[in-house]
């Protein structure tokens, strides 16, 4: 895709969200279904997913970690975020490559240690781009990328998550 092929589809939306804001919001959803074997099915909208517990934390790793698939949805936020912005902005990206790394104590999640914290304590995302852009284009790439990738945005900000329980 060119960039006047992607401004030509985002423009009306953009007009759409300007001259009524409530149209942009949007729920996204994501349902699963807790099975035996401490495992969670996740229809992904293309594919059925199962997760299950890190081999850190007694999987047996034929299953997902929602860990990683958290990496996952970074790297593929920031993988398209990128090549939209780059097409936006008439750059040609020979190849790009994006890296997520997450560091965690698996010590909280198991309770071992109750002052060790549950969660990544840190991320890296890494863009490995090919490019014979100049460094300023380069920079000013990712800088956009990093202001408008929703994953790496709400990961950053932290979001309000409640918490509800009814019956099945």
């Amino acid at each position: 895709m060119i960039s006047e092929e992607l401004k030509s589809i985002q423009a009306p939306l953009k007009e759409q969200y300007r001259e009524n804001p409530s149209s942009a919001f949007f729920t996204l959803k994501s349902e699963g279904r807790a099975t035996n074997g401490i495992s969670c099915k996740i229809g992904t909208g293309k594919a059925m997913s199962e997760a299950g517990l890190h081999p850190a934390t007694g999987g047996d790793g034929s299953q997902l970690c929602s860990g990683d698939m958290l990496l996952d949805a970074l790297v593929a936020c920031a993988g398209v975020t990128l090549s939209a912005v780059s097409t936006a902005m008439g750059l040609e990206i020979k190849d790009a490559k994006i890296l997520a790394e997450g560091d965690l104590d698996f010590r909280g999640t198991l309770g071992v240690d109750k002052t060790a914290p549950v969660g990544f304590q840190e991320i890296r995302l890494t863009f490995l781009i090919a490019s014979d852009e100049s460094e300023k284009s380069l920079d000013k790439l990712l800088e956009l990328t990093e202001r408008y990738c929703v994953i790496y945005q709400t990961i950053k900000a932290g979001v309000t998550i409640t918490i509800t329980r009814k019956k099945l």
